[in-house]
Order: structure tokens, then sequence, then C-alpha cells
């Protein structure tokens, strides 16, 4: 049948990420570090996904496609353990939220800029600690290379074990940077390679800090980060950290 269905142009795609949560559907899904309509019947051409787009790679055109299947989508977000798109509206964070953020569709995927953390009036024993966190999102495939808090910033690139190994990630690492998160084990390191090429050479980033784990597996993201380094052409001061898997600074 002749209806409106997205369309990804995959020259213009960067691999971002952002289109695939806002696709409440789950049409989109990532191959190759492109995103891709895995299949036409999930697709209900609304184009909740277009505002997510930084690179302007989603449209919506009008072509022959097999018609939006409710029941397809449910069994599709079924096998993968995901409830079935409720089509309403995404509830509007509290007021007292300090961020800024670009775009529509899904907030998980959003780019935010949190206000910088206070310093705490007190570290008495047992008082909650704050969190450093001064961004959404923070994973590799989501963030967007153009992203705000990447322009003059210091630069974190944390493999995804190392805040669970190492105590005191937030103040002796996170603290006043921005970051991004990955696991080159799990995940295509060519991806990360170009995805960090594309950051470097698009953002003013002032410095670069790599942590890594020290199991062998995990030494594939700061080769992906000193590729990138190389491929962007830029002079950025770098320099690795290794967390012990019993939470120690190795070096």
């Amino acid at each position: 049948m002749l209806r409106k269905i997205v369309k990804i142009d995959q020259e213009k795609c960067d691999g971002c990420g952002l289109c695939v949560p806002s696709c409440a559907e789950g049409a989109i899904q990532m191959i190759n570090g492109k995103a891709v309509l895995s299949a036409d019947n999930l697709c209900d051409g609304l184009g909740a996904c277009l505002g997510e787009c930084p690179r302007d790679a989603i449209t919506v055109e009008e072509r022959e496609a097999d018609e939006f299947d409710e029941a397809a989508v449910e069994r599709h977000l079924a096998a993968q353990g995901k409830p079935a798109p409720q089509h309403q509206h995404a509830p509007q964070p509290p007021a007292a939220a300090q961020y800024q953020h670009s775009g529509g569709g899904c907030p998980g995927s959003r780019a935010m800029s949190f206000a910088r953390p206070q310093e705490p009036a007190a570290t008495e024993p047992g008082a909650s600690r704050q969190s450093q966190l001064a961004q959404w999102p923070v994973q590799l495939h989501l963030v967007s290379t153009t992203a705000p808090y990447f322009q003059d910033a210091d630069l974190l690139i944390t493999a995804d074990c190392v805040p669970v190994a190492y105590a005191g990630y937030h103040e002796d690492f996170l603290k006043g940077k921005a970051v991004v998160m990955g696991c080159p084990k799990l995940d295509d390191n060519n991806f990360y390679t170009q995805k960090l090429t594309e950051l470097f050479s698009k953002s003013d980033v002032k410095s670069i800090t790599v942590l890594k784990m020290e199991v062998p597996c995990c030494g594939g993201i700061a080769l992906a980060a000193r590729q990138a380094l190389a491929a962007s052409g830029k002079q950025i001061p770098y320099k690795e950290v290794t967390i012990g898997i019993k939470g120690e600074i190795k070096g």
C-alpha cells in the first residue's frame, strides 16, 4: 500500500543512536554503526524520531510499504521484554530540575546539561554524597557529537565497569568533566573509533582521560580513543588510567 513511512539517509547518519529510544514501536535499530528501519510494518510513519536526529538524516516519505501492524509491534517489543507503546506524551520533568536540553522525543536520550553540583557544606561520616554528573546521556551509542557539553570540555572516556570497581570515581575523575561510557567487549570497537573521531573533530575538547579496567578486553576503549585522536588530526592532551578489579589504581 502507498503510505507515509520513515526514511533514514545512511550518508547523513553518524550512528549517534538518539533516534532508537525515541521510536516507541522499536522500528529503528543500530546495524554496523548506522540507524536502519528494521521492518516497514513496525513504523507508524508519524515521525516521532525526526526531532532527535542531529544530522537531519531522518525524513518521512510516501512510498509503497507494508501496512503498519500494531500486533506485530506488540510481538516485536514483547520479544525484547518491552511493553507495548501507550501513545501518551512523556511526563514533563519537575520544575526544580536544573538542566538545558535540545530536541524532543524520549526524555531518556535527550541531550541535557545539568547545573554543576555545588560543593557540599560538610562531609560528615554517613552523609549523602553529591553526584558529579553534569550531562545526559552518557553512553557512546546515545550521545550527540555536537552536544554543547562537549565544547571546551575536559572529556572522560570511561569503560563501563570502572565506576563499579573504583569507589572514588565521582570525586577523583568525573568531577568537572564531560563523560562518555562504553564496553569494548560487548560493542563494536570500530563504531567507538568512528564516533570518537567525530566527537574530537567537531568539539573543542581540552583534554582526554581514558579510564579502563586491567582486564585485557578493556584495552579496546583506549585503542579506539588513540586511533580517533590520530584520525582527528588534533593535538589534545591525552592520558590513560588503569583500574584494578579490586578497585585500586594500577597506573
